[in-house]
């Protein structure tokens, strides 16, 4: 038997303290798998014990929420007696370490999360954060990450349909990899984990049980060191062909009344969901080692129930029904096997060769696991913005933007993607919004993912509150109206006040624009210590709260898009406009200034944000719209171009009174839409925003193949085929690939 000396303690990630806690839990030392099985329950990526008593804050309740935080996946009613069930996590360390694996397990992951509530999943989406496009290992980590998730995606036969990417040197060493899934399933054969029945089975179905992985929950709770690449067995393999005959076995089973409770086997794997299951269900679980499936030989305890092997489930059946279970399971050639059993002693009990090899108690494992408060410093107020440049040359400008990292197009990347499998994808990479076909109906879900990491750098408070509104805003642009948000939480380590001060802001702005947009958080992720040393000085990431959001379309042909549509349309500024350069792309890219020397981003009016909200989606329903685009990276002159490039026709924009072009046309400011509208349609909708208190102002017509910005002393004038190439070239030629092919 393997002593338990303070190293071995502190290689499972537990403090001194925890240890002390560990050993008043069960009134004796652990042996290895016991310590094995604290460990991963106690980790930051399992318990999220830093972060637990703040998202205790965030609002999860309204009126379509069906199940909020606390099982797999949010689950949110879109009538019909259907429900969309979704998602989205992290996999920022194993991408690291592994980029292929660790992307492609990413989406495995979320994935089993959304069918195991017996969804069928309609759509992926991904949020990456990548470190400086020149950094030397950066074109192995993008190429790697991108094709995991497309090779993990396109082959288990489910669309990835949007996300976002940025770059910033601050994830150089430390990228982020979040994944979404969603999923609809009928109300009432929605499957939830918590165990019940004493005496029911416990049954193991999926893949067999290997070494990869081990410890995986521990080292997503720790930061990097320079021996990062030494992990690499810690990063899960996966089998999307695996996967697909899982989901099918899954919704097969489904189909009849024999599941009692169903988890997927993710972060520390049979450990948790064995854990979970139990736990949520106050009942007790005895389970046989011997009976696991296992693909290597010589397999410990501690290996099996440690191990993140992927495709892997654990469900609690109704008595006698085994062989139903297990003959739908082998028809998909899969593994099943009885393990074990629910029992009433609130205790894990494991066994192996006939002896004990674990008897804890469950309670303190999951619901009594540690919560800190830790101590944490506000971010302090940005100054405001000192001598803001001035724009010499629109055109110039917005070349440099279009070709940027953050606003170049990213069509190299999901090029990669299969975004139409299943003939129900009705929006494409590429706009405000996916939008996804309900499948057999008019209706529609529309989702996004967005964050924008300098905001909340800057200002953690309106930053978490721009990333809801932002999402809302996407959302709305395409014609949906948001029902709820879930969000993957990537900071740095919590254990610095300055960087805990972060997470407090975030969650408190998230907070704020959730309430205030009737938006609620009905599933999540946190993703912590994500910082390398291996950069030199502990190199945190931004804080980078990630939303994701879906919206719901009653008919799915009324459906709006950000192209130009026509020549002639007039083109309008819809909400207010304060020509707030603070923090902008603008500064960074065409002047150097960020960070400390950027000034505040733009605040965030709520109450505004939902007027012009309503404003849009009702127009958008009515017809009145051609095409619409939320500004947001890069200000009004990038949407232009943008809704432009995706129309392939120009504009002409009019405004000959003297006026800061710099603030007139890059200036980030928020609750803003650049829409179209035919001379017919321009007197109502015009009304109609007098009427919601909402500011619309004419900014010129669309026609012919140049963007031309009209001076008082001159016009800037931008061919579009100018704008294409600088738009197009960017990904192409980091990754070294012929524009012509990419």
């Amino acid at each position: 038997m393997t002593e338990i000396t303070p190293q071995i303690v502190a290689d499972h990630g537990l403090s001194p303290e925890e240890y002390e806690r560990v050993l008043h839990a069960i009134g004796r030392e652990p042996n290895l798998v016991e310590l094995g099985i604290f460990s991963v329950m106690w980790s930051e990526h399992c318990s999220y014990k830093s972060s637990k008593i703040h998202l205790m804050k965030l609002p999860t309740k309204g009126p379509r929420v069906i199940c909020g935080p606390g099982e797999n996946a949010g689950v949110v009613d879109i009538g019909d007696n259907q429900a969309a069930i979704f998602k989205m996590e992290s996999h920022n360390h194993p991408s690291y370490i592994e980029p292929y694996q660790g992307a492609a397990t990413g989406v495995g992951g979320i994935l089993r999360d959304v069918f195991t509530m017996g969804a069928r999943p309609i759509a992926n989406l991904n949020a990456l954060r990548f470190g400086r496009p020149d950094h030397p290992k950066m074109r192995h980590l993008i190429s790697g990450v991108v094709h995991g998730i497309g090779g993990y995606g396109n082959c288990v036969g489910v669309p990835t349909v949007g996300g976002e990417v940025n770059f910033h040197s601050a994830y150089d060493g430390n990228i982020l990899v979040n994944a979404m899934t969603v999923g609809i399933a009928d109300q009432d054969k929605i499957f939830y984990s918590a165990a019940s029945g004493i005496g029911n089975p416990i049954v193991y179905v999926g893949s067999k049980t290997g070494r990869d992985g081990i410890h995986g929950a521990t080292m997503a709770s720790a930061d990097f060191g320079e021996d990062s690449d030494a992990k690499r067995p810690t990063v899960q393999v996966g089998d999307p062909f695996t996967e697909k005959l899982l989901i099918e076995a899954c919704l097969e089973l489904m189909a009849t009344d024999v599941i009692v409770a169903i988890q997927d086997m993710g972060a520390a794997g049979l450990t948790s969901s064995a854990v979970e299951m139990a736990s949520k269900g106050g009942v007790g679980i005895e389970l046989t080692m011997d009976d696991v499936p296992q693909r290597e030989t010589g397999m410990t305890p501690y290996e099996m129930m440690l191990s993140e092997s992927q495709e892997r489930m654990l469900m609690v059946l109704k008595p006698g029904r085994e062989a139903e279970a297990e003959a739908i399971f082998r028809k998909w050639e899969l593994d099943f096997a009885v393990i074990g059993r629910v029992t009433d002693t609130g205790r894990m009990v494991l066994t192996f060769k006939g002896e004990t090899v674990c008897d804890i108690p469950l309670g303190p494992l999951a619901d009594e696991a540690p919560l800190y408060d830790r101590p944490h410093v506000p971010t302090p107020k940005p100054a405001p913005l000192e001598n803001a440049p001035h724009s010499n040359d629109i055109a110039a400008d917005l070349v440099t933007l279009m070709g940027s990292p953050d606003i170049a197009s990213r069509r190299w990347i999901w090029e990669q993607y299969d975004h139409m499998v299943g003939a129900d994808t009705v929006q494409r990479p590429g706009g405000d919004a996916a939008v996804v076909r309900v499948h057999g109906t008019q209706k529609a879900l529309a989702m996004t993912t967005d964050c924008t990491p300098r905001y909340c750098f800057a200002d953690p408070v309106e930053g978490g509150k721009q990333a809801v509104a932002e999402a809302w805003r996407n959302l709305t642009a395409v014609g949906a109206l948001p029902l709820a948000v879930t969000n993957c939480l990537n900071f740095a380590n919590p254990q610095r006040p300055e960087i805990m001060g972060q997470i407090v802001g975030c969650l408190e702005g998230m907070s704020d624009a959730c309430i205030a947009l009737d938006f609620p958080i009905v599933s999540g992720n946190v993703s912590l210590y994500n910082e390398s040393k291996a950069t030199g000085g502990g190199s945190a990431i931004l804080p980078t709260p990630a939303i994701g959001a879906i919206g719901l379309l009653a008919d799915w042909q009324k459906n709006a898009t950000i192209a130009f549509k026509g020549s002639g349309d007039i083109i309008l500024a819809v909400g207010t406009r304060g020509g707030h350069l603070g923090q902008s792309l603008w500064l960074r890219e065409c002047h150097g200034r960020e960070q400390l020397d950027a000034g505040p981003p733009p605040p965030v009016d709520l109450a505004a944000e939902r007027r012009v909200g309503d404003l849009i989606r009702e127009a958008i329903s009515l017809g009145q719209l051609t095409a619409v685009h939320d500004v947001s990276d890069g200000g009004i002159a990038v949407t232009l171009a943008e809704m432009a490039l995706a129309g392939d026709i120009g504009a002409m924009i009019d405004r000959k009174q003297p006026f800061d072009c710099a603030r007139a046309f890059f200036a980030e400011d928020q609750g803003v839409y650049i829409v179209t509208v035919e001379d017919h349609a321009l007197l109502d909708f015009l009304g109609a925003a007098h009427a919601a208190d909402v500011e619309a102002e004419p900014l010129g017509r669309t026609g012919g193949k140049r963007l031309i910005f009209e001076r008082p002393d001159r016009d800037d004038v931008i061919a579009l085929e100018t704008l294409r190439t600088a738009h197009e070239g960017f990904f192409p030629k980091l990754m070294g690939v012929d524009a012509a092919l990419a």
